[in-house]
């Protein structure tokens, strides 16, 4: 006789109950220090939430110069130090309301949830593979012969390894969209035509039609994983007092040779609590905190505490987490996750002659501009492009054919060629796309120079008594 087993039913929204009972409580106080804003959430927990209230911040623009994290059980009390691009406070009342709004929101399902400037009617295109000169070229310039507009577009290069989103509408009639599979299923298999082109025999790369990421970023981050291209990133076993555990240095050859700050990444087991402590200390830029969590949010593994600052030019992260899968426990497993973390920080830092574009949108722009520089020898290793109003606007790393940098008059000849606004501006390793420096006031830059972890339990505190009820 067959046995019949019974489940019980449960709704799907069930998981976001607790949310709507007990929402978060998101304040903003500009009173306790002169130069920045501590943005203070206080909220039920649950896995990914610490990615999502960064992510907010992220895409508001805001530069997060500290942050303490407490997230054990069923609830967290997290707090930010944030400033603006220009690096002051947040004083316009709308924004702060915005701040609030947005991470409410951000802990409720919204399967509409798209990137800026792109539609329903956008098909997105997913690339992976084999860095080389005139990738991009060669693929914006197959769409505009295709009728393809490109609305918006990310490309992220590392260790000779690159990945691409490209946001894309029909322009060959159906108002825009691409709605016949056989017209998509065409695009694409011209697209992966170009990417496999210089391909070796077995050598990995893809191309995949998808629906538009309502994080482009993290889905970059997704597809280089995938592409595994942490697979380049140098690794040592490490067993000084200091640094006792697994470490992995990261950073080109040319950036040790000129003594800059490359990525240090060490694990350890902390026995009495049961916690994996992952400390990394890298150059500092803005993304860094999303860019690590990210990386430790897709790894599965869960934030239970975390101090986050900074002294000069160096960023401190130290994180206190478990594995959803089990235990950190081999070494090799801690060899993975270190160079994981590694490629996490580096993946968009730029570096070389940053090239800015705002002109009127067309079809056929990004070909256009990409086939100038690929003319006059000039190799992308990161963009992004998107749309404000009737203009494209843009942003290119550049570096020429042989790495190094960009002659003044390889730069002129660019900028008389594709007309419009352009900006160029040298950027210096470890920066990252559209990074300005924040302020830090000596005062500050004192409380910076600190003991990571001594510092989380002495904020635990701090952060019980500034969430009473109320």
């Amino acid at each position: 006789m067959m046995d019949i087993t019974y489940t019980p039913y449960i709704d799907p929204d069930f998981e976001f109950l607790l949310e709507r009972i007990h929402p978060p409580r998101v304040s903003v106080d500009n009173d306790i220090y002169p130069d920045c804003s501590l943005i203070m959430v206080d909220s039920a927990n649950k896995h990914g939430v610490l990615l999502e209230m960064v992510q907010v911040l992220t895409d508001l623009d805001l530069l997060i110069s500290k942050s303490y994290i407490s997230s054990d059980g069923g609830w967290l009390m997290d707090v930010f130090h944030v400033t603006d691009q220009q690096g002051y406070k947040l004083t316009d009342q709308n924004l702060i309301h915005q701040i609030q709004e947005a991470i409410c929101k951000s802990r409720l399902p919204n399967k509409e949830a798209r990137p800026r400037g792109v539609s329903a009617d956008h098909v997105a295109f997913e690339m992976t593979g084999l860095d080389r000169p005139g990738l991009m070229s060669e693929m914006s310039a197959v769409l505009a012969e295709m009728d393809c507009h490109i609305s918006a577009a990310v490309a992220w290069t590392h260790k000779g390894r690159a990945a691409c989103i490209i946001y894309v509408e029909d322009t060959s009639g159906n108002a825009g969209r691409m709605a016949d599979p056989a017209r998509a299923a065409q695009v694409r298999s011209h697209l992966e035509n170009v990417v496999e082109a210089h391909h070796h025999e077995d050598e990995r790369h893809s191309v995949t039609l998808a629906s538009p990421s309502p994080h482009t970023e993290r889905r970059l981050h997704q597809l280089m994983a995938a592409d595994r291209d942490y697979d380049q990133c140098c690794s040592c076993c490490n067993g000084n007092s200091e640094w006792d555990g697994i470490n992995v240095y990261g950073g080109c050859r040319k950036e040790q040779r000129k003594g800059q700050i490359g990525t240090h990444v060490k694990i350890q087991r902390c026995k009495e609590t049961g916690y994996s402590i992952v400390t990394v200390r890298s150059r500092d830029r803005p993304k860094l905190l999303f860019d690590t969590v990210c990386a430790l949010t897709d790894l599965n593994f869960v934030v239970h505490h975390a101090a986050i600052g900074s002294q000069g030019s160096t960023a401190f992260q130290e994180y206190y987490i478990t594995d959803k899968n089990g235990t950190l426990e081999t070494d090799s497993e801690k060899h993975r996750v270190t160079k994981c973390l590694v490629a996490a920080t580096e993946r968009r830092v730029s570096h070389g002659l940053r090239l800015k574009i705002c002109t009127k949108n067309r079809t056929g722009l990004l070909s256009d501009v990409t086939s100038v520089l690929r003319e006059n020898g000039l190799s992308i290793t990161g963009a992004e492009i998107g749309t404000r109003g009737e203009n494209a606007v843009g942003t290119f790393y550049l570096k020429d054919a042989t790495g190094e940098d960009v002659s003044p008059e390889t730069v002129e000849v660019v900028r008389r060629e594709i007309g419009g606004r352009t900006v160029f501006e040298n950027v210096s390793p470890g920066t990252s796309p559209e990074s300005t420096p924040s302020r830090t006031s000596s005062g500050e830059e004192e409380r910076t120079s600190f003991s990571l972890r001594g510092l989380i339990w002495s904020q635990l505190e701090w952060l019980s008594g500034n969430f009473k009820p109320t």
